[in-house]
């Protein structure tokens, strides 16, 4: 795929192209933790959202070769990419490279376009960050719409020291997947917790999604924690990631059986990953959401990635 316009209208440093799998996950992977500053104040996308994304089985992963690389001199400078889906897209930047999020944008509205769901239209809907006043007018500009109901916040929590002891009703344990790995109890876990009905269809297919899901590159098993019921069922689950390199944690995905709710299991589940990750050396911990659970808890609304929306036809 190329683009011809779009070139003539950059520096000629900056050389656009394709993104291809699976050499670019890793590129763009190191490009994020490299650019990362403290309390996100980059605006880019912390690396583990990343990783979660490339693994998840909602991904669209035919359409990947339609994500967009900026580089100058080789060095990747700019991204431009969906989540799971076309029609919902997300950019990156290096330090300086601001001033291509015009072309960006244009690329995103030739190539990641996508239907929407109440009516078919052609659509984009453009995340920008909540303090990118100059991102904010180019939207305006474009005529696109903000929708606040589609905005994604980010919380932070700051790893408390020491850290607080974690309760748990009687007969309920926490574990982690490096002390029992039971795909079949993970999943009937997310499968409830995300409140399907019934029971979670139990085959090798979906077996496989999950372990796949979790079992990323840089997944820890010991980082995965469940609250294991009396019965032995896993009844509440909460994926953590440690990023290494700037040293915090990241929550992802957090889901407890309606069973069970309202007993503190979730809460306890979260703050055992995030104990875990802190004695690897995180000092922080984020998590993409501004729900009560959260802030009760501790964490507090950094930022919120903004949602404006086009339609394109």
């Amino acid at each position: 795929m190329g683009n011809k316009l779009l070139r003539e209208n950059l520096p000629m440093a900056v050389q656009f192209r394709n993104y291809k799998d699976p050499d670019d996950y890793w590129r763009v992977d190191k490009f994020l933790i490299q650019h990362h500053q403290p309390g996100n104040q980059d605006g880019n996308w912390l690396e583990p959202a990343w990783e979660y994304m490339h693994y998840h089985p909602l991904l669209d992963s035919a359409s990947l070769d339609k994500i967009g690389i900026w580089e100058d001199a080789g060095r990747i400078v700019a991204v431009v990419h969906y989540e799971w889906r076309l029609g919902e897209v997300f950019f990156q930047f290096a330090p300086g490279y601001r001033f291509l999020k015009g072309e960006m944008l244009g690329y995103a509205e030739q190539h990641l376009h996508g239907l929407s769901s109440q009516d078919g239209r052609k659509e984009l809907r453009v995340y920008a960050g909540d303090s990118d006043s100059d991102f904010q007018s180019l939207l305006q500009e474009r005529v696109y719409q903000r929708r606040a109901e589609w905005n994604r916040p980010q919380a932070k929590f700051v790893v408390p020291d020491p850290f607080p002891m974690i309760n748990l009703r009687g007969g309920f344990q926490l574990k982690s997947l490096a002390d029992e790995c039971d795909w079949g109890k993970v999943h009937r876990a997310l499968w409830r917790g995300f409140n399907h009905q019934g029971d979670p269809p139990m085959n090798d297919e979906e077996l496989e999604s999950r372990r796949r899901m979790f079992d990323t590159p840089s997944a820890r098993r010991d980082l995965k924690i469940v609250v294991e019921a009396p019965g032995g069922d896993f009844v509440s689950f909460c994926g953590m990631f440690f990023e290494a390199t700037n040293r915090f944690a990241y929550v992802e995905p957090v889901a407890t059986d309606p069973d069970y709710r309202r007993m503190g299991l979730g809460k306890a589940a979260v703050l055992e990953g995030i104990r875990r990750c802190a004695a690897l050396g995180a000092q922080v911990a984020y998590v993409g959401s501004d729900q009560a659970f959260y802030l009760a808890m501790g964490f507090e609304v950094t930022d919120v990635s903004e949602c404006w929306v086009k339609y394109l036809d």
